[in-house]
């Protein structure tokens, strides 16, 4: 099983061996999403389906889990359309994207919050994967036949805004904002009603977190780099945001890979902070 990242050669081995498998393309745009089915179309690993951020990964709809512009749909309804995907229970995932794993990290996060630990995140992406010399297709994905996908308790830690307020300041929570530093410190904002950031989060880019070839960082170095950047504080109190709780994820999956433990998403992020009424932002 692969529970954290897979590498091009790896996922070759298993596409060999015949294992029970699912690649999942989630490249998008996030000032573009009509160019998603585009992208897809225009090439993907061969076999691969596709996930699109809008339509898939989030809702607009009552029964959302939480706010701001990329709400979670329940886990009831993203249980049933992996079924459509053909992926149960017993299926190794693989998701990908073009854009250093910004956009599939939000399908590796929704999985294990599903409750299902066999999903990996294709390092370096379908540019590691066309270097390998890895087979791509063009079209649409071919329909599969359909699976059950059961929901198990979630393996990773959902937080809600209500949450953030009460450890807001306190020891046991530690705020990370993935967003680029200009964004946090308030002097752009091309996105969300009001510039700024949580008070007291930390800074750390989701893009620091890779090599200038587009893959995760070693281990060692991302150890080094998340201390410094927790500065004494414990792991176990990070609570992780971005904009919109999708480029937050390769965040928390670096600090996985700097063996610090599975940490906490706050999925509604500064989309859903900066719009609620009488919340404290800060600049700088």
């Amino acid at each position: 099983m692969y529970p954290l990242l897979i590498t091009a050669a790896q996922l070759q081995a298993l596409q060999q061996e015949g294992a029970k498998l699912a690649i999942v393309d989630c490249s998008f745009d996030l000032m573009k999403p009509e160019l998603a089915d585009s992208l897809f179309e225009a090439e993907h690993i061969a076999g691969a389906l596709q996930a699109h951020l809008d339509r898939d990964l989030s809702t607009h709809e009552s029964d959302a889990v939480n706010g701001g512009r990329h709400p979670l749909p329940p886990r009831e309804r993203v249980a049933a359309w992996l079924g459509t995907l053909g992926i149960g229970n017993a299926t190794q995932v693989v998701v990908y994207d073009r854009n250093a794993g910004n956009y599939c990290g939000r399908l590796w996060w929704m999985l294990k919050w599903l409750g299902h630990d066999a999903v990996a995140l294709l390092d370096g992406g379908l540019q590691a994967w066309k270097a390998a010399g890895g087979a791509v297709a063009t079209g649409r994905a071919a329909a599969p036949d359909v699976a059950a996908f059961e929901l198990r308790p979630a393996l990773r830690d959902l937080v809600f805004t209500d949450q953030v307020v009460a450890d807001l300041g306190r020891p046991a929570q530690t705020v990370v904002d993935a967003r680029g530093a200009p964004r946090y410190r308030g002097e752009v904002e091309p996105l969300d009603p009001i510039a700024g950031h949580i008070p007291g989060a930390l800074n750390r880019p989701f893009t620091d977190n890779f090599t200038a070839e587009g893959f995760f960082k070693s281990p060692d170095a991302l150890r080094a780099e998340w201390n410094q950047v927790l500065c004494g504080r414990s792991a176990s109190t990070v609570v992780h945001h971005c904009g919109s709780g999708v480029s937050a994820v390769p965040n928390l999956i670096a600090m996985e890979l700097g063996g610090f433990g599975p940490t906490a998403l706050y999925a509604g992020s500064w989309s859903e902070w900066s719009r609620a009424p009488g919340l404290p932002c800060a600049k700088g």
